[in-house]
């Protein structure tokens, strides 16, 4: 599977298909496609796969894009302003990404929940305590909201990140939450209560990326200029 990701701050993922290649999608991400596609909507997997789709906010069924008679394209659209993020995962890596994260993939690449040790990250560290888990071998192309930043953590160091910008990490971290300290800062800092507080195993660095406009600051930002009806 090859591809070309393109246009900003709207990007669209074109993902070059050869005679009888597969990629599969999450539902709604397609924009445009050669003829010669065939498309087959399933669940894609058992029930363990269906749950997991449904909690982490993904649709319940995905689709699968296949070129017939020939090789072909097919485009898949970010769904908010941001990036498209490509992974090419080797047998043995892992990404850890934020629910709702993924757009499309090789066959190849499997799914999972992951479920952060701590319930508190999730209840308050802005990520979620489900989490998505991909593994396996070939391209994963996931929805970063803004821009993506990449941050390189030493084994058994840590980053201090705002509630909601932590995108994806390599491998499985230490995810927990930090209360911000001093009451002046918490009601004065504007940055809210509580810090996501990511740990690099102790045996290895790790790679992390952020995302510089999450959706939840983006809807307040927005709704700041709704009117309010009575």
């Amino acid at each position: 599977m090859r591809y070309d990701i393109q246009g900003a701050p709207y990007p669209v993922a074109e993902v070059h298909l050869a005679n009888g290649e597969s990629v599969i999608c999450q539902s709604g991400a397609m924009v445009w496609q050669d003829t010669n596609i065939e498309m087959q909507t399933t669940t894609n997997g058992g029930f363990g796969k269906v749950l997991g789709r449904l909690v982490t906010g993904e649709s319940l069924f995905q689709n699968t894009y296949t070129a017939k008679a020939g090789s072909g394209s097919i485009t898949f659209g970010s769904s908010l302003p941001g990036e498209i993020k490509a992974f090419e995962l080797c047998p043995g890596d892992v990404i850890i990404a934020q629910k709702s994260a993924f757009l499309a993939s090789d066959p190849t690449v499997n799914f999972e929940l992951y479920f952060q040790k701590r319930i508190s990250s999730g209840f308050f560290g802005g990520e979620g305590f489900i989490m998505q888990k991909f593994t396996g071998a070939g391209t994963l192309l996931i929805e970063v909201d803004g821009s993506t930043i990449q941050k390189v953590i030493s084994p058994g160091e840590s980053i201090l990140i705002d509630t909601g910008y932590l995108v994806a990490t390599e491998g499985e971290c230490n995810i927990e939450v930090e209360t911000i300290k001093g009451v002046a800062n918490v009601l004065m800092g504007g940055e809210g209560l509580f810090n996501t507080k990511v740990t690099a195993p102790k045996s290895n660095s790790v790679r992390i990326w952020l995302q510089t406009m999450p959706l939840s600051h983006m809807a307040a930002a927005i709704a700041r200029f709704i009117p309010r009806t009575n």
